[in-house]
């Protein structure tokens, strides 16, 4: 594997990843690679391994075999090393629900031997403004909200500074103004250097948190990269507007396109062609709309959009995604 120590290396790595239960393979020979200061949105449908390989990365798991590291030291030997160092929310908070939130918090971070008792009252107060709790510090936490809890999980990840912060569906139960809160928190952790793990079921918010995307799909890594570059290897679409759509049709077939008529898209002009370039096979648009012009075609309108991760992730795992929540 390669050297991550270095700030510009890689924050998680693994090589060959896997996990198996009997028979049922878990994780499959998973290849992670999470860049430093990166918010690195995993995804998956359920049952993908999502969870089980953050148990691994966390050390919480042992792998059947592969590789990892986790800010340049190998897991799980390196843990006493690492772990300080990560913060992490998965598979919800568990809290004593007849403790205030902030005492829970004190218990916590008394459990951290690594936590200096001088600043703990000081972090704690922080913690819980970061998070947008600072008036519900003396509630008992039984009568928190989900959203709340929540909020008090990542406020516990946020207890101490943090290289890396993994995040198992932090927006889970928030509000519309608390998702936009624990959206702005992750990016201001992550400009200030934090790497950010996040595996999650809004895609929305993917698109809107992360700068770099893993994909799940029964337990292999089937994508990975920025949003740009997923986005990039899928199937862009060329919107055409024109009354010649006959001729229109065979230009852009000409040009080894596959048009299809606009008015198959619910709300598309009549009158119109939608054109699908396949994987692999790109045309300039300048170079499309000069093909137009001299075939006598008249323009009437012409956009060209990349896929939606959306789709991307449809055509990687064939199945589709909560998109709002």
């Amino acid at each position: 594997m390669n050297d991550a120590s270095g700030p510009a290396g890689l924050a998680i790595e693994s090589e060959g990843l896997s996990k198996r239960f009997g028979h049922r393979s878990a994780v499959d020979s998973v290849n992670l690679a999470v860049p430093r200061g990166s918010v690195y949105g995993f995804l998956g449908p359920n049952g993908s391994g999502k969870t089980t390989t953050i148990r691994l990365l966390l050390g919480l798991a042992a792998p059947t075999s592969g590789g990892i590291r986790v800010l340049g030291r190998p897991i799980p030997a390196g843990l006493s090393a690492v772990l300080p160092e990560v913060g992490a929310l998965v598979e919800g908070p568990a809290f004593y629900p007849f403790l205030s939130g902030a005492a829970n918090l004190r218990r916590l971070d008394a459990a951290d031997r690594h936590a200096p008792r001088s600043t703990r009252a000081a972090r704690i107060d922080e913690a819980l403004e970061l998070v947008g709790l600072s008036h519900a510090a003396g509630k008992k936490v039984r009568a928190y909200s989900l959203g709340m809890k929540q909020r008090l999980g990542i406020a516990n990840a946020l207890l101490r500074p943090r290289e890396l912060l993994v995040l198992d569906e932090p927006t889970n139960g928030l509000d519309p103004q608390g998702t936009r809160e624990v959206r702005s928190l992750v990016r201001s952790l992550a400009a200030g250097g934090t790497t950010v793990f996040v595996s999650s079921h809004l895609l929305a918010e993917v698109e809107q948190m992360c700068t770099h995307v893993g994909v799940m799909s029964v337990g292999k890594l089937v994508a990975q990269g920025t949003l740009r570059e997923l986005r990039a290897a899928g199937t862009a679409r060329i919107m055409l507007r024109t009354p010649d759509v006959a001729a229109a049709a065979r230009v852009l077939s000409g040009l080894g396109l596959h048009p299809e008529p606009a008015g198959v898209l619910p709300g598309a002009d009549h009158g119109g062609l939608l054109s699908t370039s396949p994987p692999g096979h790109t045309v300039a648009p300048e170079d499309i709309v000069a093909a137009l012009v001299a075939a006598g075609v008249r323009v009437q309108g012409f956009s060209v959009e990349d896929a939606s991760l959306e789709e991307r992730f449809v055509s990687l795992t064939g199945e589709g995604f909560d998109v709002a929540g």
